[in-house]
């Protein structure tokens, strides 16, 4: 009867794995290697938008990069797209000068389209643990949405979430490749007919 017992609870804990995974941690630890790569600036008019189109219908959007992982498409964000990604340095959060101007660009956007909602998604290189980079990418999408709201973008419009390394958009070992792997990339999300 124990062991039964025991057999049914291991089930119960392996669902409960895989139906809802576990909480990362937030142990501070470094994105990967403080060699040569952490003085690295972030790239100028690299991949660009989350939006596909102008507007803000759901067929004028494109997938967050989840999304598009499920369906086999490219994770990057579209070069046509009215929003555009920030860069990061090598293990930061904060936002260098290009990365404000390109929220100055997307919060005009926004301000032009009041009734569009965005998720900004965190994302890291392969450097450093999945927990960790988990965590930077956390910090990256809120340093985005803070910004954002100091330029007047209401709260209720912006949600974030963090991919930390799981979903590159280069997969490249090179410092290139990384640099555009640490970003914040900005999804319209559709909007949801009334029911």
């Amino acid at each position: 009867m124990a062991q039964s017992n025991l057999g049914y609870w291991g089930l119960v804990f392996v669902f409960g794995l895989a139906v809802g995974g576990c909480a990362p941690s937030t142990t501070p630890k470094p994105e990967g290697p403080s060699t040569s790569a952490a003085g690295a600036k972030s790239p100028a008019g690299q991949q660009s938008g989350a939006g596909k189109g102008s507007g803000t219908k759901e067929s004028g959007t494109t997938p967050g990069s989840l999304d598009a992982l499920r369906k086999g498409q490219s994770t990057a964000t579209p070069a046509s797209g009215p929003l555009k990604d920030v860069f990061f340095d090598y293990d930061r959060y904060d936002l260098g000068a290009d990365a404000r101007q390109v929220l100055k660009a997307n919060a005009d956007w926004l301000k032009k389209n009041p009734s569009a909602k965005i998720e900004i998604e965190g994302h890291c290189d392969e450097r450093g643990t999945s927990e960790y980079n988990l965590a930077l990418g956390a910090k990256r999408a809120q340093s985005a949405k803070d910004y954002l709201a100091t330029l007047g973008i209401a709260g209720d419009r912006l949600s974030t979430i963090s991919y930390g390394e799981e979903i590159p958009v280069c997969k490249q070992l090179t410092e290139d490749c990384w640099r555009q792997n640490r970003r914040a990339r900005f999804v319209i999300i559709p909007s949801r007919p009334a029911s």
